[in-house]
């Protein structure tokens, strides 16, 4: 993911985008996980049923399973958990994305939210379209009010949310296919970030060689 882990990864021979889903939500995760550690983390990522051909039909388990691990190894959350909606509504809705984070303890709200402003603010650099919904909000859950998680039991903390809308630029597919122009639009970044990374290794081994050169 560009905006996430990509500078860890320049010299990989082979690259894994994710999932359009991924794309617009882990950054956010990853976000928050930056000024607090997350125990848990779910999206739910909807996208317009005209925008989802029959390989994304094709591989519902596998986007959900994709995403849901990019969670935890790339955005850093210890569990979590991705859920995917084929909207059949017409006319087609844009492309929508919740994220919820659940972070132990009350930590600073406004520090998550800048953070995650800040990240919104380094996807929007190459997706243009991408933008918060509203307000990222939260929710304190106390020992008297504890939040009950299923399979897990009670939890005590905050749950941040955080709404995403994705419109395509309509360049050439309509504006709701957000998810298919994000998808895009992150590996265009990404390979125009490893160009600049093989250019500047190229210049440094020159200028290397230069000098030697006239050492010797």
């Amino acid at each position: 993911m560009p905006v996430v882990n990509l500078d860890a990864h320049l010299d990989a021979p082979n690259l894994n985008m994710v999932t359009c889903g991924g794309q617009a939500t882990a950054p956010i995760a990853a976000a928050v996980a930056q000024v607090a550690p997350v125990a848990y983390a779910e999206i739910v990522s909807s996208i317009a049923a005209g925008s989802a051909g029959p390989g994304t039909r094709a591989n519902i388990d596998e986007f959900t399973e994709t995403t849901s691990r990019a969670l935890r190894e790339v955005a850093g959350a210890r569990r979590s958990k991705a859920v995917i909606v084929v909207n059949p509504a017409e006319p087609p809705l844009l492309m929508r994305n919740t994220v919820y984070c659940l972070v132990e303890g009350d930590r600073d709200h406004t520090a998550i939210e800048n953070s995650v402003l800040a990240k919104a603010e380094e996807v929007r650099a190459y997706v243009p379209g991408y933008r918060l919904k509203q307000r990222v909000q939260f929710d304190t859950y106390g020992p008297d009010n504890p939040l009950h998680i299923p399979q897990t039991g009670k939890f005590t903390g905050t749950k941040v949310t955080v709404m995403l809308e994705v419109t395509g630029a309509a360049d050439y597919l309509p504006a709701y296919a957000g998810n298919l122009d994000i998808m895009t639009s992150a590996a265009v970044a990404a390979a125009e970030r490893i160009a600049q990374h093989a250019q500047h290794t190229q210049d440094d081994a020159q200028d290397a060689q230069t000098t030697a050169g006239v050492l010797r």
